[in-house]
């Protein structure tokens, strides 16, 4: 390893590009492993979780790592793709260690883990050495920190307590800019016990966003974490159809509670999306597509879909209603597709440009139905509509591509087959940080050639 820093605080780390030596990028950082050791002695770093393609974790060993930078590391090219399993011996800083209360061996006080720094050692090897704590008050998100200080490892006590009701403020700040899909593939890597915690510290919208992207299993376990109002303000600012699906798994009980509970203008749309079979236009529709009346122009209408919150297949199209512009009430009379809307003048009226030649599909349609329409016609999205054409609401595609797909897809994603051979050195390495090697036992860490 080369002209790398002699220290490197950890959560620093977290989303950091790796590179292999050709320049390439083959993923982000996503944790670093260690082991920890009985008494005082500091942990030995195993090697780093490295997020590649497909979102799949695998083990990264840190003698493989040439080079730590402040927005790079560089490892020799060499890398093991098998899914990264952690074992009960070995500890993940930042999903684990950070946020953890600790006490000053000296002074008994009280103290929280804000960031812990790794160190290299003459032999190669990577050692965690400095703990920054903070005297802050308070837990969760908007905790109000105080003073941060480092100390020695050997300062510090607690870290092998299993802590109850620790905070996540440090785990979600060091992931602050990930999409909502790839913060929910930390999630769902969690214990069960960290998720809850990290439930309890993402606010209600970003819970929103992570609870979108994860399994089903996942979905129900963090909302039955959370009280019955905290659930419902989550549901609220949750897509219809998202809350629609995740309290169709729900027991009708805890279903209609939760409903009740809901504000009744987000309340109503979730109810009528649960009348309709799962696996039909209506179930796999939202009932907030970008609507506008036929008398707004192209740069009204363009203003619309900028709204970061769209996803793109959502911001691909607006539906021209005429008024009342809200699902299930306005008349529909067509579609712009967003390509048109950018090749007319901003004054344009965008009842001038709409296209009625395709007819919206009915909620009643089959999942297979609506795949084959989206498909035929190379659309994104597509508008439902009832009998009496009126706008009911969208379905897009990748609501049809996750009920297309299997149930688990989001688990099975990452996987691997189970039949790759192990890496030897990958195996060496992790086998030595179980065992508890340091530099007084030298003997034990692998040879490496």
């Amino acid at each position: 390893m080369s002209a790398s820093p002699t220290r490197v605080f950890i959560a620093r780390l977290a989303g950091i590009a790796v590179f292999d030596p050709a320049g390439d990028q083959v993923g982000r950082v996503r944790d670093v492993v260690v082991a920890l050791r009985l008494g005082d002695r500091p942990p030995r770093v195993l090697g780093l979780v490295v997020e590649v393609a497909s979102r799949r974790p695998v083990f990264l060993p840190i003698t493989r790592v040439m080079m730590i930078e402040t927005d790079a590391v560089i490892f020799d090219g060499r890398l093991n793709v098998r899914r990264f399993q952690q074992r009960e011996s070995e500890t993940l800083v930042i999903a684990e260690l950070l946020d953890r209360t600790v006490t000053l061996t000296e002074t008994g006080e009280q103290v929280q883990v804000v960031d812990v720094g790794m160190e290299p050692t003459r032999t190669r090897d990577w050692l965690v050495g400095k703990v920054a704590v903070s005297r802050g008050r308070g837990r969760g998100l908007r905790r109000r920190r105080g003073e941060v200080f480092v100390v020695d490892w050997n300062a510090v006590t607690g870290f092998s307590a299993v802590e109850h009701g620790q905070g996540a403020a440090g785990l979600i700040a060091a992931f602050e800019r990930m999409k909502p899909a790839d913060l929910a593939n930390v999630v769902h890597e969690l214990s069960e016990k960290r998720r809850a915690e990290v439930a309890v510290a993402l606010d209600d919208e970003r819970l929103a966003d992570v609870l979108e992207e994860l399994p089903e299993d996942d979905q129900i376990e963090i909302l039955g974490t959370l009280d019955a109002d905290r659930a419902a303000d989550v549901l609220e600012a949750m897509g219809p159809d998202d809350a629609a699906d995740l309290l169709g798994e729900l027991p009708t009980e805890q279903r209609e509670r939760l409903l009740t509970l809901m504000e009744p203008r987000d309340a109503a749309p979730v109810r009528r999306l649960l009348t309709y079979a799962e696996d039909s236009a209506g179930g796999l529709m939202t009932t907030d597509p970008v609507i506008v009346p036929p008398d707004v122009t192209v740069a009204e209408a363009l203003a619309q879909i900028r709204n970061p919150d769209l996803n793109p297949a959502m911001a691909a199209q607006v539906y021209v209603c005429r008024p009342p512009t809200a699902t299930p009430t306005g008349r529909y009379l067509g579609t712009v597709h967003f390509q048109r809307l950018l090749r007319e003048p901003p004054s344009t009226l965008v009842s001038g440009i709409v296209d009625s030649e395709l007819d919206p599909i009915r909620p009643t349609m089959s999942l297979e139905a609506v795949a084959t329409f989206l498909a035929a016609y190379n659309l994104v999205a597509a508008a439902v509509a009832d009998e009496n054409g009126h706008l009911l609401g969208a379905v897009t595609i990748d609501d049809v591509l996750d009920h297309l797909l299997p149930q688990d897809w989001r688990e099975n994603v990452m996987d691997v087959a189970a039949a790759e051979r192990p890496d030897p050195e990958e195996e060496a390495l992790r086998g030595a940080g179980r065992y508890g090697a340091g530099k007084d036992d030298d003997a034990h860490r692998p040879r490496r050639g």
